[in-house]
């Protein structure tokens, strides 16, 4: 049986006032992947490439550890885009070879009355062809189970969203204020590049 799932979640989080505009924090998709993912679950594959290691899903009887290659990249206004690049069922052969991701994603700064707001959309499709005995349920109750898995998995990602990464973003301004407290806001780039412990990345 071949089902598609799908879910989307969209997200508007009010940024606090701090010294240096968060758009200046969301030019550095190194930090962010790692304010939002548990470090064990990345790997770097490139300047802007990740390959995540998600956590088991249990789908009725299947228990899945998808793989997922993503491409995050910013733009000049702090505008971040996410794509999936490639996606691996490890341990199942027959469901791998059958199985299709599709991540995108986009989270944008936007100024509203003086206030800034972090507003953002992530759309997650999976493609599968289901084996025997799956393959025998009723369709409607499998992509129900599906597309409720999907959401739970993007509304997990969204509570990581909220909570960790203006947490991060508020560390991050006050690392840059105790290191030049007399020019904050200069050469902001070029010291940025710290990874959320404080280390150089």
């Amino acid at each position: 049986m071949n089902v598609r799932f799908s879910a989307v979640q969209s997200v508007e989080i009010a940024v606090p006032e701090q010294p240096i505009p968060i758009q200046h924090y969301l030019r550095q998709p190194q930090r962010l992947v790692h304010a939002l993912i548990d470090p064990t679950q990345v790997e770097l594959l490139g300047d802007d490439c990740f390959r995540f290691k998600m956590r088991p899903l249990h789908f009725m009887t299947l228990s899945l550890q998808p793989t997922v290659d993503l491409r995050i990249w910013s733009e000049s206004d702090g505008t971040i885009h996410l794509r999936s690049i490639g996606c691996e069922i490890r341990g199942i052969e027959y469901i791998n070879r059958r199985f299709h991701l599709n991540l995108m994603g986009q989270l944008s700064p936007v100024q509203q009355a003086a206030k800034t707001y972090l507003k953002g959309r992530a759309d997650l499709q999976v493609e599968v062809d289901l084996p025997p005995p799956l393959s025998l349920t009723p369709r409607p109750l499998v992509e129900t189970t599906g597309n409720g898995l999907l959401r739970s998995v993007l509304l997990t990602i969204k509570q990581r969203l909220v909570h960790q990464l203006l947490s991060d973003y508020c560390l991050w301004v006050a690392a840059q204020s105790e290191a030049s407290p007399q020019t904050l806001g200069i050469g902001i780039d070029q010291s940025a590049l710290l990874s959320p412990n404080g280390s150089a990345l």
